[in-house]
């Protein structure tokens, strides 16, 4: 099998992939102090003025990551005590389409304990995209570029157009602001809102991310909590499908493809029962080629070695990381 898949629908096993392998860590352990426990792992370039990037969830969202997590992780750790949650405006007309609708909506999920910055409340920036097939630079929100370091915090869960939404998605997506960056995303000048889908999107997404990603360098890293793991995205609010997905746990890297491939590893890991339902998500909107697309751009390996942070960093195998979970019941 050619290891470089530009069939998003089809899963290549660990087996068939070729390269370098990345360090990920995990930690069964969720909660506040499992969050610190996977941040500290990789935390050792993020300085300066720092921004926290997390899908804040539209109002009353139930799978979202627990406010109450990121409170704990950023009093606790010195370089984030004067972080700010950043966001950006949505594409969609929702409970954040707007900056006023957006922090109604933060106030009604509690994220009122630390300032948070809706990057795109005072215009857009353009950052260019090195080897784009798509585009060549990406509107993002203009603060953006105020910071020195960004911390991606995100709910892995699967998505309606993308397949799953890991770190890949809540750069490429969430940093790009909601009118232009957005737009060029998900649709072609002329046709309709949401023209674009299936490989094409999950290009377009990747590029957006790599314009982020390099603008940050060295001074980037990833943290990925499987918890609540829905096949829709946060952004879909209390009308998210049910989970049915156990809940695994919390991976982190400064590999930021090589965090996601992992946790799409666990996913497919799983029992066929446990995981039926994200897999055909992930496979049926060619989710895939995020993964793939992200090897092609240079952005990491899709190999790597998991450390398990509860038993001293030492390698475990993708089948004894899911052996724990049970069913979701609700």
């Amino acid at each position: 099998m050619n290891e470089i898949q530009k069939d998003g629908s089809i899963y290549v096993p660990y087996e068939d992939r070729t390269g370098m392998e990345s360090d990920v860590f995990f930690t069964r352990d969720l909660s506040s102090e499992g969050l610190a426990k996977a941040y500290e792992s990789v935390s050792g370039n993020i300085t300066g003025k720092t921004g926290v990037k997390l899908h804040t969830g539209e109002q009353h969202g139930p799978n979202i990551i627990p406010h109450d997590w990121v409170k704990y992780l950023m009093e606790k750790e010195p370089e984030l005590s004067e972080a700010s949650i950043v966001e950006t405006n949505t594409y969609y007309d929702g409970d954040r389409y707007t900056t006023g609708q957006h922090r109604e909506t933060l106030k009604v999920n509690g994220w009122t304990f630390c300032p948070v910055d809706i990057m795109d409340e005072d215009g857009t920036e353009l950052l260019p995209i090195q080897g784009g097939k798509w585009m060549k630079e990406m509107s993002v929100g203009s603060h953006m570029l105020d910071y020195d370091s960004l911390v991606i915090l995100t709910h892995f869960k699967g998505h309606t157009m993308g397949g799953f939404g890991g770190s890949n998605k809540n750069i490429g997506i969430g940093c790009a602001d909601g009118r232009i960056g957005k737009k060029w995303i998900h649709t072609r000048e002329g046709q309709d809102q949401w023209s674009i889908a299936e490989e094409e999107l999950m290009e377009r997404i990747t590029e957006s991310t790599k314009a982020t990603v390099d603008y940050f360098k060295n001074h980037i890293l990833y943290v990925n909590v499987m918890r609540n793991m829905s096949v829709s995205c946060d952004c879909e609010g209390t009308a998210a499908m049910p989970v049915v997905t156990p809940n695994v746990g919390i991976l982190a890297s400064r590999d930021i493809l090589a965090l996601d491939q992992a946790c799409v590893d666990l996913v497919y890991a799983m029992k066929e029962e446990d995981h039926h339902d994200l897999v055909e998500r992930i496979e049926t909107r060619h989710g895939h080629r995020q993964l793939s697309y992200m090897k092609e751009m240079g952005m990491g390996n899709n190999k790597y070695r998991l450390h398990d942070l509860d038993h001293d960093g030492v390698l475990i195998s993708r089948k004894d990381a899911v052996a724990h979970v049970v069913p979701f019941e609700g």
